[in-house]
């Protein structure tokens, strides 16, 4: 009914903060961190977005009975007595996390239906939370999502903790593990064989290889989603043990590498996988034309594909054109990549919905790729172009052909201008929202959206100096309902990177609101590590570009993100 949240309590012993009064028995409130007597070692809740400022509860005991304490101190009458356990847990489910983690306070019963009612759980996952083990799992018995991270520089949990944990979750359906490089293939092919009903499975920067990977893939027979990043036991440049299909692969729909030496072993998995719905290569090292010749080869079922960072040229563009059901392409700094191979996805992926585009400045794409997009894919909802210089001729052919075009962002372009804007501000009929990022437009550029796109909700201006406050006090006399955000600082080097999560994993957006002038500062950015850096020269770059707007999407059913 409601969204579970992850528990953020541990068990062990505490000590009552002074100058709180506490009766026997009665849960407390510690307003640092919940900390065990094993040094470091606290769970964390799972859902950021959901964190409260509330708290956190500290365990010192549980009453005797079923009352519940009340906070005076006076005894009175339990309304929630005649309340069904599995009623107030499903009341649970609508509370945030800090809320659940006051309630669990009330009484001896309310702590026992919020902690069975639990089912994600995020652990700071490091050596000393092995003792814990049994009293957190205990407690939260019905965990079907778990989180494992740890820093880098902490010695994270070994087989025998993942063993443990396995025995005490054998319905778990998602895990995370992120930093546990203390985990073999020992470990995981015992997890496999406990948690035979897992479904999502997402492993970053551990130390197993591809006997732990191919364990899951052998006893996970209901495994949908596979997401595989750094895994360091991959990571030698000899021939690598195939991966896959194993019988996972009559399940399998979604499939992500990320920062892979040898991702090419997973050949035989994503071929094997018939359903196989989504397939994402982040800056993965080798050549990968052969892999995707193979993949799609007699492939109908993708709908979509992420290359980013890749060594893949027009040869990899033309093979995934036979996927004739594609719906989401994205082609992210694949600098071989030129209009010959974007016309022949144009030509047989008529169904495509949503073209993400950076290309790097390099000038390999442009009019010619552009032009065969508007006129084969008229279906057309969504259109990020970074790096690209379309001119007036293309950006015309798409504002005439691609009438269902909702999202349309314009970053790092030099032949974007007020004609271009003005030709947008006529013909896109449909467009919702715009964002237009470092191209030399001006005031009369904007001016034309006071009379055009009547669907227009959103305007995002971002490092275009030509742009002043006027043109926005403009658009805001003459149409009150749209959200103008202008930041005119002094242009960045654009980056059109999704690769750190930044797709998979989309923010809300926000409610709607009368029409707004924001000021927004620089975007951050996130660096590799020394060693990708090194590897991957060119491709090592990661920023999140700053006019995504995949919170904008999310009403309308979309997957685009950003910083």
């Amino acid at each position: 009914m409601g969204q579970s949240h992850s528990s953020s309590l541990a068990g062990g012993a505490a000590m009552t903060p002074p100058g709180i009064p506490v009766g026997p028995g009665v849960l407390v409130s510690h307003p640092a961190p919940v900390m065990s007597s094993a040094p470091g070692m606290y769970v964390r809740e799972s859902n950021s977005s959901l964190r409260s400022t509330a708290r956190s509860p500290l365990l010192v005991s549980v009453p005797e009975t079923e009352d519940c304490v009340e906070s005076s101190g006076a005894a009175g009458p339990d309304y929630s007595s005649d309340v069904p356990d599995d009623i107030l847990a499903c009341i649970f489910q609508f509370l945030s996390t800090g809320d659940r983690k006051q309630c669990s306070l009330v009484c001896r019963r309310w702590l026992l239906v919020e902690g069975q009612s639990r089912h994600r759980l995020s652990l700071k996952a490091q050596s000393d939370v092995v003792p814990m083990i049994p009293c957190i799992f205990m407690r939260y018995h019905s965990v079907s999502k778990l989180a494992l991270k740890c820093h880098r520089r902490s010695i994270s949990i070994s087989d025998d903790a993942l063993i443990l944990i396995s025995e005490f979750s054998r319905n778990l359906t998602r895990l995370k593990l992120r930093g546990c490089r203390e985990l073999t293939d020992i470990g995981m092919t015992t997890l496999a064989k406990n948690c035979k009903g897992l479904k999502k499975l997402s492993c970053g920067s551990c130390t197993f290889g591809t006997k732990g990977i191919n364990a899951v893939l052998d006893h996970c027979s209901a495994l949908e989603e596979l997401s595989v990043k750094r895994l360091r036991g991959m990571n030698d440049r000899g021939v690598a043990e195939p991966i896959g299909p194993g019988v996972a692969a009559s399940s399998l729909k979604s499939v992500c590498l990320k920062e892979l030496y040898n991702g090419q072993c997973f050949e035989p998995l994503v071929v094997a996988s018939k359903k196989l719905k989504t397939l994402k290569l982040f800056g993965c090292f080798g050549d990968w034309d052969r892999f995707l010749e193979t993949v799609t080869d007699g492939n109908t079922n993708l709908v979509e594909i992420h290359l980013e960072r890749l060594q893949v040229t027009d040869m990899g563009l033309s093979a995934i054109s036979k996927c004739v059901n594609l719906e989401i392409l994205h082609i992210v700094r694949t600098p071989e990549c030129t209009n010959l191979g974007l016309v022949s996805v144009a030509r047989n992926c008529k169904l495509l919905r949503k073209l993400h585009i950076d290309g790097w400045r390099t000038n390999r794409i442009g009019d010619e790729g552009l032009i065969a997009v508007a006129k084969q894919a008229t279906n057309l909802q969504e259109l990020v172009l970074i790096g690209v210089s379309p001119t007036s001729s293309s950006i015309d052919a798409l504002a005439s052909n691609c009438q269902k075009l909702e999202r349309l962002a314009l970053c790092g372009s030099q032949t974007i201008g007020d004609k271009e804007i003005s030709s947008i501000a006529e013909k896109c009929k449909a467009l919702r929202k715009l964002c237009i990022k470092g191209c030399p437009i001006s005031d009369h550029g904007m001016e034309a959206l006071a009379w055009g796109c009547p669907n227009l909700v959103k305007v995002k201006v971002k490092k275009c100096p030509g742009v002043t406050c006027e043109a926005a006090d403009f658009l805001r006399a003459n149409r009150e309902a749209l959200v103008v955000n202008l930041d005119a600082v002094a242009v960045e080097p654009l980056d059109a990177s999704t690769s750190d999560g930044g797709a998979q994993e989309d923010g809300q957006e926000p409610p709607p609101m009368v029409s707004q002038v924001t000021v927004v500062g620089p975007s951050g950015s996130n660096g590799l590590s020394a060693l990708f850096k090194s590897k991957f020269g060119h491709f090592a770059g990661r920023n999140l570009v700053a006019c995504s707007f995949g919170r904008w999407s999310n009403s309308r059913g979309g997957s685009l993100s950003g910083k």
